[in-house]
């Protein structure tokens, strides 16, 4: 399911893949999140039947937010969306994987990558990469 390219063309049929994907008892699947160019892991994500369907309509990463029971575009706030150029499924169909090209960062705490922090082998975590853009800046409260 994958198409060459950087615009946000990429569509399929959500009936396709719907119909593969095995749902857990609260209606989500994960999904984990990775940089089409780095193959970097940027997040990790969980999908209900309706994100599933806009992402695969629309091409961009559509998530199901746990702590506030809604469907969101990823980067909805910060305008920093995820554009899709492949979507895998595991063998069994219980997770998937989305290829993406990403606009600035994925992480809301102004790194490229959720996954920022490096455990060392003295047991102390590390950040050994900049921010991107200032949280603060980007997400303010009325």
């Amino acid at each position: 399911m994958s198409r060459q390219g950087r615009s946000a063309s990429w569509r399929v049929e959500p009936a396709r893949l719907r119909d593969l994907v095995k749902f857990d008892a609260q209606g989500l699947v994960p999904a984990v999140i990775q940089d089409a160019r780095s193959k970097r892991v940027l997040t990790l994500c969980y999908l209900n039947r309706d994100a599933l369907d806009r992402s695969l309509q629309e091409g961009k990463v559509y998530v199901f937010r746990r702590s506030q029971q809604r469907l969101m575009l990823k980067g909805e706030t910060s305008g920093h969306i995820q554009i899709i150029r492949e979507v895998r499924l595991d063998c069994e169909g219980k997770s998937l994987v989305f290829m993406v090209f990403q606009h600035v960062a994925a992480c809301h705490t102004g790194y490229a990558s959720c996954y920022f922090r490096i455990l060392a082998s003295d047991g102390n975590v590390l950040v050994k990469e900049r921010k991107l853009f200032k949280p603060e800046a980007v997400y303010r409260k009325p």
